[in-house]
């Protein structure tokens, strides 16, 4: 449990704030994304297409605003506390969207949206992570692990969006997409670990530079997610349910974060977990945008 409750009074509404902010700037960025031509996944000539939209430069900043407030929220709560918050950016997204388009959710996306949340404050009632004493990726060989293990993942994933047809191609591009984010809310969380954590000592860190390549590269692939089909929210869904998931993994294998581990308590999370994943699908398939297609 997480156990300084003024930390967790401060860090909770830090992650739902950047979720909030996040959903905002999901919704500009695949309104944007759809007034571009198409590219090849990982091409950089999509953002410099992009930057010049003004929503798009618009959803920078949101992003930006939500990045630092996901750091915050890192800094004082666990990373597989803060992480699973991040999933309420699909409601957001959800409900966003459709102020923008001008509809009002229905009662089953309400109902859906709930259920979402519902499984999510399950997962950390049961859960209830606690913070690692250790330092985190102090081993060459745990980080190397890790490098190996998101490039092996990644390049699998861009691999079969070459392969795929155009509806189904989003989908490997949304889970790149999520474990870059995953990993990059690992490696930031790590950072916090260390014995001095001033601003020399940080630049001196090699997870700065993993995040610089790692931060740019999942936004890129979003993009190419919400480009590459008519599946806008299901793809930020995917997004979504998978940061979280690699975020826990990262936090449990590398980082030596805790939660409680009994076999009923592990039974609990993992069903919470699915009640979050079946809700944000639902939630994705019922968007606005993704039913007038």
């Amino acid at each position: 449990m997480v156990n300084d409750v003024g930390q967790l009074a401060v860090g909770g509404p830090l992650a739902i704030g950047a979720a909030a902010a996040f959903g905002a700037a999901s919704v500009l960025q695949f309104c944007a994304s759809r007034a571009v031509p198409e590219e090849r996944a990982g091409r950089p000539r999509l953002l410099v297409r992009l930057i010049r939209i003004r929503g798009w430069r618009w959803s920078t900043l949101l992003a930006a605003a939500a990045f630092a407030l996901q750091v915050a929220a890192l800094s004082l709560v666990p990373l597989l506390l803060v992480q699973p918050l991040l999933v309420t950016g699909l409601v957001w997204y959800v409900l966003l969207f459709g102020a923008v388009q001008h509809q009002r959710p229905d009662a089953r996306s309400l109902l859906e949206s709930g259920l979402c949340l519902l499984g999510l404050g399950a997962f950390l009632l049961i859960a209830q992570p606690a913070r690692s004493q250790g330092r985190g990726f102090e081993s060459f060989g745990s980080a190397a692990l890790l490098g190996v293990a998101v490039a092996v993942t990644v390049g699998l994933c861009l691999m079969s969006a070459l392969k795929l047809g155009r509806k189904w191609r989003p989908l490997p591009l949304a889970i790149a997409a999520g474990i870059c984010y995953g990993v990059t809310a690992g490696l930031i969380s790590s950072l916090g670990l260390q014995s001095e954590p001033n601003l020399f000592a940080v630049f001196g860190q090699w997870q700065v530079y993993a995040i610089a390549v790692l931060g740019p590269f999942g936004v890129l692939l979003s993009q190419n997610a919400y480009q590459a089909g008519p599946m806008g929210a299901p793809a930020l869904a995917t997004i979504t349910v998978t940061d979280p998931l690699v975020s826990i993994a990262v936090g449990l294998l590398w980082l030596d974060e805790q939660i409680r581990t009994g076999p009923w308590m592990v039974l609990g999370e993992v069903l919470a977990l699915a009640v979050v994943v079946v809700a944000v699908s639902l939630l994705a398939r019922r968007a606005p945008h993704v039913a007038g297609a």
